[in-house]
């Protein structure tokens, strides 16, 4: 079944087709990349699904309802939440408070019972503390919890991040970059939470990635595009012996 249903979707800037007629089709449970060169617009694609681009024509669908222009507030509270290519934390609050950050869409206590911290209030800050611990304990980032995120080396702050868009209960998780900038080490843990967050939370995850070895390893499917528009689209296996792909990687 499909979770995220993209057709004949178009962007444009000006003169510039940033995205041309797309269709892609996200399965339920499943890891699915998106790869292609500098400038193909796979993060313009992610900002059309979070909602901060607005398409000039096409739909986007989740599980079945339109998507396509709401607000990106409502877009995350049906269940869409995302990580950037450049690290977007708030570097003076600590671990515990950005990723309790990713729980407001989830609040519903009212400003009287949050005020007096009782009631619905007080039943919500436990819940939503239990669901941060899990989360920490998965990410295995126990011993940071509780420090300032400005004071974490690159590749912590990156499953910080990470650990925020899982603190919004998504369905559909966007990851753009994740292993940008890391060494051998740190990827393959990325890799391996990656997979866990699909295999043990059931989370479908959709993935922006240049490291090619990473989305060979982990992608169900593949979708490439280039300048806009998509060139292939399939498993891994079926992606990288595609002459159009080979050609917009390394030419003619």
């Amino acid at each position: 079944m499909e979770l995220l249903d993209i057709r004949d979707l178009s962007l444009h800037f000006g003169g510039i087709t940033a995205l041309n007629r797309l269709e892609i089709a996200v399965r339920k449970g499943e890891i699915h990349a998106v790869i292609g060169p500098n400038g193909a617009g796979k993060t313009s694609l992610f900002n059309c699904i979070s909602g901060v681009y607005k398409p000039k024509t096409g739909s986007i669908h989740l599980d079945g309802n339109p998507i396509t222009f709401k607000k990106p507030y409502a877009i995350a509270a049906m269940g869409v939440a995302r990580t950037f290519q450049n690290i977007a934390l708030f570097t003076h609050m600590t671990v515990i408070e950005n990723l309790l950050l990713g729980r407001h869409i989830r609040m519903r206590s009212g400003p009287f019972s949050g005020a007096f911290f009782f009631g619905k209030a007080l039943k919500e800050e436990v819940e939503n503390r239990l669901r941060v611990e899990r989360i920490i304990d998965f990410l295995e980032i126990e011993k940071v919890r509780k420090k300032v995120v400005s004071t974490l080396p690159y590749g912590i702050r990156k499953r910080v991040e990470i650990g925020r868009a899982l603190a919004m209960n998504p369905k559909l998780l966007l990851l753009d970059e994740p292993v940008a900038g890391m060494n051998v080490e740190e990827t393959e843990d990325i890799a391996r939470f990656i997979l866990d967050i699909k295999d043990e939370m059931g989370i479908t995850i959709m993935l922006v990635e240049h490291d090619m070895g990473v989305v060979m390893d982990i992608a169900d499917r593949v979708t490439v595009l280039e300048f806009g528009s998509k060139i292939s689209e399939g498993t891994p296996s079926e992606v990288r012996s595609d002459r159009r792909v080979i050609e917009a990687y390394l030419g003619n």
